[in-house]
């Protein structure tokens, strides 16, 4: 402990201890991008379900062409969903076209551009080919009851175009996580108002919210609540009625009109934390009211931005069955810096590869949690732990990556 205070990975520990996946839930294949795959799905179908012709040609038998040129009597014609009735014998061809099935008696195709037509019904072969040559086999791609994808997988466009080939018209995925987001505090109003004296525009609800839904959560506005204990607990009552989290925006630290804490403790709330030892970000407080998980999140934008990323996030991902990443990487500090005290700071910083490749980071300047600007600029935060020495340009740190690229 530290004065108190509880260190970043107990209190992630503590937050997931009891997180697992949400109930199912079954949606049409159409809406599944994004959601997580509740059990193994299993192809009632085979693809494709005949040997059809992948190219434009002509179906013949191998051993018509093995030697060139072949003359051959067209005796009917395939297109993709019309197959020929027939038997295709010895001398004999059918025009095939890609997607068709092969005409029983052929075992190959040979291409359109291989092919001389000299009319009155018949064409020259040109090349021979092998048998099989130029088909898909019956069951190419998948047989009926093979386990098409499974259980976990997160549908992307490659996971629904197959489950749609499988034949399912819709899948069992866990049930999204539905997050309500509150605001807190008389000072705010929402972004188009005009402030008055000592008023402030509500921005960190829709950075906590964008959060939410990267983390794959369904997003319920729960708007701003003033600093009065009945409508705080008139907003506590109404997310535990529809959320499975509730996520509070100032208001939960000590402060004689910080009433988070003190009126969702009267209303029942079991408090498992709510000081961690990192910077920005002490003031974080989670509990529990019956089924619905609270997590009260710093006022100050940076540090509420902090928290989502390290606390919110990861209980999202794994109560919707995803896997959360928190994975740290080693980089280059470019500027020196001062040791360390006793929290776990995370620093807005820069990230780049060099003209070799080699990732640096350099911190900004200036590291206010009210400056949303170098957040919004940040590539990584540089992870500084407690009591960490001096730290000199050219040494290796660590960094937590925000973006993508050009990590």
């Amino acid at each position: 402990m530290n004065g108190g205070l509880i260190p970043v990975a107990e209190a992630r520990a503590r937050l997931l201890a009891d997180a697992v996946p949400l109930g199912t839930e079954i949606v049409s294949i159409g809406e599944t991008q994004g959601r997580v795959l509740a059990e193994d799905l299993i192809a009632l179908r085979t693809q494709p379900p005949e040997a059809v012709s992948a190219m434009d040609g002509y179906a013949v038998r191998a051993d018509d062409i093995a030697s060139t040129p072949s003359d051959l009597t067209v005796i009917g014609e395939v297109a993709a969903g019309h197959p020929f009735s027939g038997t295709v014998g010895p001398g004999q061809t059918v025009r095939i076209f890609t997607g068709g099935v092969l005409p029983a008696g052929a075992d190959t195709v040979i291409l359109q551009e291989n092919v001389t037509v000299l009319g009155d019904g018949r064409v020259r072969s040109n090349q021979a080919e092998p048998a099989g040559k130029h088909v898909r086999d019956a069951g190419l791609d998948f047989r009926k009851d093979d386990t098409v994808l499974a259980e976990g997988t997160v549908f992307d466009a490659g996971g629904i175009c197959l489950a749609a080939a499988a034949n399912h018209p819709a899948v069992s995925v866990i049930r999204r996580p539905r997050v309500g987001v509150l605001a807190t505090g008389d000072e705010l109003l929402p972004p188009g108002s005009e402030p008055g004296p000592g008023q402030i525009i509500a921005s960190n609800s829709y950075g906590i919210a964008a959060f939410a839904r990267e983390a794959g959560a369904e997003v319920i506005d729960l708007g701003i609540v003033s600093d009065n204990e009945a409508d705080l607990a008139a907003a506590l009552d109404h997310a535990a009625a529809s959320c499975d989290v509730l996520v509070t925006l100032g208001g939960a630290s000590v402060g004689d009109h910080d009433l988070v804490r003190k009126v969702f403790l009267a209303r029942g709330m079991t408090l498992d934390f709510w000081k961690i030892a990192m910077r920005p970000g002490k003031p974080l407080m989670f509990g529990r009211l019956d089924a619905l998980r609270i997590l009260g999140l710093p006022g100050n934008p940076v540090s509420a931005l902090v928290c989502g990323l390290l606390f919110m996030k990861p209980l999202l991902q794994k109560i919707g069955g995803l896997t959360f990443n928190l994975e740290r990487q080693r980089a280059i500090l470019d500027t020196a810096m001062p040791a360390n005290g006793g929290r776990e700071d995370y620093v807005r910083a820069r990230a780049w590869r060099d003209e070799i490749g080699i990732l640096r980071t350099k911190p900004f300047d200036r590291q206010d949690s009210s400056m949303i600007s170098a957040f919004a600029r940040s590539e990584a935060l540089l992870v500084r732990p407690p009591q960490a020495p001096a730290a000199s340009a050219g040494e290796e740190v660590e960094i937590l990556p925000l973006k993508p690229a050009p990590l």
